[in-house]
């Protein structure tokens, strides 16, 4: 089953991951060996990042890569974007992707297409094309089939130069997330919250709030329960951060938090029916050498979030 083929592959590559700092250590034959697949058949891109090393971080890396890229010459650039295969274009129903791009669109289910749903990729890759004379790129691998046709219709009337910007952002993306998949990166990223009572103007003391990471973005799938948590006289963890180290990871994940009980242990007015009484929060973690703020502004009737760092 194809499926169980890719989780299998996954698998694999986990148990061959190398840390960032031993990747950042490589001479420059095995670096290019390792990342010369990251930006889509050019192991030029890893070839001259290399010359910045060495390197002790994921990010460091990344940047290395995606500085040579900003500084390759303009033809360089059209020749990279080129180099991209149609999302399920007739490369991948032959079987001749990279196998990075081959698992790419599995994970967005492009190998399992209805026809209808065949027909319209096809006509919106030649309508594409046609306009900017290289493939449509977009960063797939977390991204559905619903995702991807809107992104195809936002971007298809665009100007060159605009158009031609985004791919290139969309190759570095791309690149990040392959990145992930050969080594691990450093331990320096964390998960915080802080809760802020806004009716009452202070911070929200003895809030409960649970975490969970989700096997899926819609939530359908499992919900693994990370950490259980009631926020201190500040309104933050008094356990400081609720992942760090090894076990922060990219993902989804869900912060749940129980408004309606503080609300009420707080004596703060509010509907018989609770407006909002539990409030879940789902976010991701696309970067986890980097420190993640999710916190929460909330009142009985109202509430918002923000990446901080």
């Amino acid at each position: 089953h194809p499926k169980k083929i890719h989780r299998l592959v996954f698998v694999l590559c986990i148990m061959a991951l190398i840390s960032a700092s031993e990747l950042g250590a490589l001479g420059k034959d095995e670096f290019v060996a390792k990342l010369g697949g990251l930006y889509e058949n050019s192991p030029w891109v890893a070839d001259r990042a290399h010359a910045s090393g060495p390197f002790t971080s994921l990010n460091a890396i990344h940047k290395a890569m995606a500085a040579v890229v900003a500084q390759a010459t303009e033809e360089e650039k059209l020749v990279l974007l080129r180099a991209h295969p149609d999302l399920a274009g007739k490369a991948a129903v032959a079987g001749q992707l990279t196998a990075e791009s081959t698992e790419e669109q599995a994970r967005a289910g492009l190998d399992a297409l209805t026809q209808e749903e065949m027909d319209s990729f096809t006509s919106m890759n030649e309508r594409y094309k046609t306009r900017f004379g290289w493939p449509f790129i977009l960063a797939v691998r977390n991204a559905t089939k619903s995702t991807i046709l809107g992104a195809f219709k936002g971007r298809v009337d665009s100007s060159p130069s605009i158009e031609r910007d985004e791919c290139l952002r969309q190759v570095d993306k791309i690149a990040w997330m392959r990145l992930l998949t050969v080594a691990w990166p450093a331990e320096t990223g964390f998960l915080t919250c802080h809760v802020l009572d806004t009716a009452r103007g202070c911070p929200a003391d003895g809030l409960r709030i649970t975490l969970h990471k989700l096997s899926d973005k819609e939530g359908l799938g499992a919900r693994e329960l990370v950490g259980d948590f009631v926020t201190n006289s500040d309104g933050r963890l008094a356990s400081g951060p609720a992942l760090k180290g090894a076990a922060f990871t990219t993902g989804v994940y869900e912060w749940t938090f129980f408004a309606g009980d503080y609300f009420a242990a707080k004596a703060v007015p509010s509907a018989g029916q609770p407006f909002l009484d539990v409030v879940p929060l789902r976010f991701g973690i696309d970067n986890p050498e980097d420190h993640y703020h999710v916190p929460l502004l909330a009142s009985p009737w109202s509430f918002s979030t923000y990446r901080g760092s």
